[in-house]
């Protein structure tokens, strides 16, 4: 008999079974409605019992495909002996479309004193009870959400229930996963969305390279019932890279956030300045004052145009005029009238009218010596209306909504307070989604999984 004519035996009993199940829902579904249910309602009752009838479905595809693998008496160890099958293992696995119950050969070597299934590796199977489908959908939404309120959703959207504490485990080792090198998109991909901004323009598109740093909660190590002394806030370092495309439309390209000290930011930095085709694109610099951030971008984006945050720099001539004038017009009218002549290029006429204010108080005094020392040190960065004309961005808003969309929304939780490791991995697991990477973090997840188990 040839193994078409040996499988047809197989198929016709599993299609028997899922014809069977589909009976039995449909009779079970028209017992439980009304004779004239609503959309919503035939809805709501699909989704109460769908995963009854797709697990019945789902373990009728693995008997059909994997019949001979659930037959298996005989199986090769590595070190070359040949093995006989010790029994059958139950094992029942949880997945998006149902619950089902296999039963795998077992086989175990006297010599290397190893056990397996073989079944398991063919499936792919995880050795928790939720299967990879449900850890990354899981994964998804505990990067969005708390824990609680990430297993609420989930059971909602799925019908599966997901423990608080599961999602949480299982973020953390997905977020172990989430390397630096992964996280970040790679050249071809950064290429492509270089292509995507030029949109066959003449004109290199604008590649805008900002730094900033977000404070998050974290707290000290010890165990749930130990006394762990107060928290405290660290700060979170933060890049973004970004492409301004047709009609100024951003084009994210990477973001890197973590709770790191200045090398390790300027390796992430390196990293992606590496990846960059740096002839394909014009490249903005924007930072406030911050030494450290603009260390990091000259050092290695030495040719971009380096930009004083317009706003950032703002604030320190509304300092001096509150300082000065008060709230009054006069205040108004002299932050107006020295902005348009910063923003026009007249830099030194700024400077030297400050230097000639009459300070009015020493709170004057002290916001009229910090405004010229920081304008001073960043004149360089200041041809705001050349910029502009350039089609450079003048702020640094991609920086500061980067920090409030990737760093705020996650961790900064009411009552939240995080280990700084636990933190580090949330960044970079929010990071790869909106980097587009996750994908290939998940897989490296799986990798590492099956490599441990080995």
């Amino acid at each position: 008999m040839g193994l078409a004519a040996a499988r047809r035996p197989v198929e016709e009993e599993v299609r028997t079974m899922a014809h069977d199940a589909l009976d039995a829902w449909l009779d079970q579904l028209e017992a439980d409605t009304a004779d004239t249910p609503t959309l919503l309602e035939i809805s709501e009752r699909f989704m109460q019992t769908r995963l009854a009838l797709l697990g019945t479905c789902l373990e009728a595809v693995i008997r059909q495909r994997y019949a001979a693998d659930l037959q298996q008496t005989e199986a090769v160890c590595t070190c070359g002996r040949r093995l006989f099958r010790r029994r059958l293992d139950a094992k029942e696995i949880s997945t998006l479309h149902g619950r089902v119950t296999l039963h795998r050969p077992y086989f175990y070597c006297d010599v290397c004193e190893i056990g397996f299934h073989p079944l398991d590796a063919k499936l792919q199977l995880s050795d928790k009870h939720h299967q990879y489908d449900i850890q990354e959908r899981s994964t998804r939404v505990g990067a969005e959400l708390p824990f609680g309120l990430s297993a609420e959703q989930f059971a909602q959207m799925t019908g599966v229930a997901a423990s608080p504490h599961f999602i949480h485990e299982t973020l953390n080792a997905v977020g172990a996963a989430a390397t630096l090198p992964r996280v970040l998109p790679d050249a071809t991909e950064i290429s492509r969305r270089i292509d995507e901004a030029r949109a066959g323009s003449a004109r290199r598109p604008v590649l805008v390279v900002a730094c900033d740093g977000a404070m998050a909660p974290t707290r000290p190590p010890g165990g749930r019932r130990k006394q762990r002394g107060p928290g405290s806030w660290r700060e979170a370092k933060g890049v973004r890279v970004y492409l301004l495309g047709k009609d100024h439309r951003v084009i994210h390209l990477a973001s890197w956030h973590q709770i790191a000290d200045k090398a390790e930011v300027s390796t992430a930095i390196g990293l992606l300045a590496a990846r960059i085709p740096h002839d394909r694109v014009r490249i903005a610099l924007v930072a406030d004052g911050a030494d450290w951030i603009w260390d990091l971008l000259c050092a290695h984006f030495p040719e971009g145009e380096q930009i004083l945050d317009y706003y950032h720099c703002a604030e320190y001539f509304h300092g001096v005029a509150k300082a000065q004038y008060g709230s009054s017009l006069q205040a108004l009218e002299w932050v107006e009238a020295t902005m348009t002549r910063l923003y026009v290029g007249k830099v030194g006429s700024v400077l030297g009218g400050l230097r000639r204010m009459q300070a009015q108080s020493p709170e004057a005094t002290k916001a009229i010596a910090n405004c010229w020392d920081y304008l001073d040190a960043h004149r360089g960065r200041t041809a705001y209306r050349k910029l502009r004309r350039g089609g450079y961005p003048l702020g640094s808003g991609g920086i500061e909504s980067s920090n409030k969309f990737i760093c705020h929304v996650r961790l900064k939780r009411s009552g939240a307070w995080w280990y700084e490791a636990n933190s580090n991995q949330m960044l970079a697991l929010r990071c790869a989604k909106y980097n587009g990477t996750l994908d290939q973090v998940f897989v490296r997840y799986q990798q590492r999984l099956r490599e441990t188990s080995e």
